[in-house]
């Protein structure tokens, strides 16, 4: 055992669990916006991935420019444009962004999505302001400026958005921006928010485990990576992260039959190739007598 923790801890780590985690969400996240888009407008005030409630004003026509999105971004955006210049208001520049969203065009996004909060705290919609600038963070995120998600999703937590899961989801996106930024305490501070107000989702659980992992804080890592793997125990992200914890807290078995775990489920993964890779440098187990 002496020499296996060198050999995995100097291993080349391209690959990060909790990335893998946030990909496979924000996948899903897409497949529904798209199911969500081409559906029945929704009634007032309901929400969907992300998405600010609407209105029965605004309902019908936001559906509208969601279908034309969906379909083509380009067509999105030449929608909400127009209707903007109709009277659309913030609505209008929330669908702008997502349009430009879609077609993953982050500048153009961030700048739809800040207008739109602005124009809602113009009109006094603190709340909504405050969700425009989340999905601004997450633009900015999604297009790797760590330093301007930090801020958007500053912005959006200063307006008051919710307590529970809207509030949850912004601090785990800025504990996101944080690591990025490597403020390691911002990020512990944002984590520990998140786990208050959004305690039923896996990824705040493996995000906060691998952090503290990677600040030695073991004991903590592993009570989180096993609230993940209870409310998980399918995710292979979540797999790999609990083998990486088990063979720095010298529980070898664990980590091995974690790993496998994580192979079994997604071999073809990222996360399935990084635990074999591991299992490839562990000793063979011993055979029982």
């Amino acid at each position: 055992m002496p020499l296996l923790l060198p050999l995995l801890l100097l291993a080349p780590q391209a690959y990060d669990p909790e990335i893998e985690a946030v990909m496979n969400r924000k996948r899903k996240e897409r497949a529904e916006a798209a199911a969500s888009a081409v559906a029945t407008p929704p009634p007032a005030a309901r929400t969907n991935d992300g998405r600010i409630p609407v209105p029965d004003k605004y309902a019908a026509k936001f559906q509208a420019c969601l279908d034309q999105a969906v379909e083509a971004p380009d067509k999105g955006v030449a929608f909400a444009q127009q209707w903007r210049i109709d009277g659309g208001s913030f609505y209008a520049r929330n669908c702008m962004g997502f349009a430009y969203a879609r077609a993953e065009r982050w500048a153009p996004a961030i700048v739809a999505f800040e207008q739109g909060a602005e124009e809602a705290e113009r009109g006094g919609e603190m709340v909504q302001s405050g969700r425009l600038w989340a999905q601004a963070g997450n633009a900015a995120l999604a297009g790797g400026d760590a330093a301007k998600a930090r801020n958007d999703f500053d912005a959006a937590l200063v307006r008051g958005l919710p307590d529970g899961v809207e509030k949850g989801e912004v601090h785990l996106d800025r504990a996101r921006a944080l690591v990025a930024l490597n403020d390691v305490g911002g990020a512990r501070d944002s984590l520990d928010i998140a786990l208050e107000q959004v305690p039923q989702d896996p990824l705040a659980w493996l995000l906060s485990a691998t952090l503290a992992r990677r600040a030695g804080e073991m004991k903590l890592a592993q009570a989180h990576i096993a609230r993940a793997v209870q409310l998980s125990p399918d995710d292979a992200s979540v797999a790999l992260e609990e083998g990486n914890i088990a063979i720095l807290t010298d529980q070898e078995d664990v980590a091995r039959s974690a790993w496998q775990r994580a192979v079994k489920l997604a071999a073809q993964s990222p996360a399935g190739k990084a635990a074999a890779d591991n299992l490839s440098r562990l000793p063979a187990p011993k055979s029982a007598n």
